[in-house]
């Protein structure tokens, strides 16, 4: 026990000593040992340098605010929109029941089914990045080619991929809609613009 007393080892801390005398055993706690001997302290752990911050990545999801009254009101981030070089079309022959899938580059102008039918200009098609619910919508300007020769517009709005009956073209003889966008554009292409 003097061995252990000089060693610095076999001294009970007030815990330890509470602990032993809850289970039924007494102990009492050992004068410090003769000749100057000093217990061993414990080794206190380095304090280590913080990593440097980072800016927290931008919320993915809705943000959830609190109105000056208390009512919880969540607010939706804007959609990311991305920006294509073309635009996919469908479009219908009533006469013959054909349907005919075309792609038309952004700001050309392509003939459905040929130069007696409709003329379809997209403006913008846009969609939107695979984390997000898709929803690709494009402008477009839609002219009938009348047997004289001249172009009647006959649409100019939004179509949606997702509904295309909702701002489809209406005319007796085609039907057109759009399908879809390909080819996004570089940002530093769309930045040039």
């Amino acid at each position: 026990m003097a061995l252990a007393a000089a060693a610095g080892i076999g001294l009970a801390s007030p815990a330890a000593v509470a602990q032993t005398q809850r289970q039924g055993i007494e102990s009492q706690q050992a004068p410090p040992p003769p000749g100057g001997l000093v217990p061993r302290q414990p080794v206190q752990p380095r304090p280590q340098a913080a990593p440097p911050a980072q800016p927290a990545p931008p919320a993915a999801g809705p943000q959830v605010e609190t109105s000056p009254d208390g009512d919880v009101v969540v607010v939706q981030p804007p959609s990311v929109k991305i920006a294509n070089g073309f635009a996919v079309f469908a479009g219908l022959d009533k006469i013959t029941g054909r349907i005919r899938t075309f792609d038309v580059a952004i700001g050309e102008t392509v003939q459905f089914p040929n130069e007696h039918g409709l003329q379809v200009t997209p403006r913008v098609c846009y969609t939107r990045p695979a984390t997000e619910q898709q929803n690709t919508t494009a402008f477009a300007e839609v002219n009938e080619v009348t047997p004289k020769g001249e172009a009647r517009r006959i649409f100019t709005g939004w179509m949606f991929a997702s509904s295309p009956g909702l701002h489809g073209v209406e005319h007796p003889i085609y039907d057109v809609w759009l399908v879809g966008c390909k080819a996004p554009i570089p940002d530093t292409a769309a930045g040039q613009r």
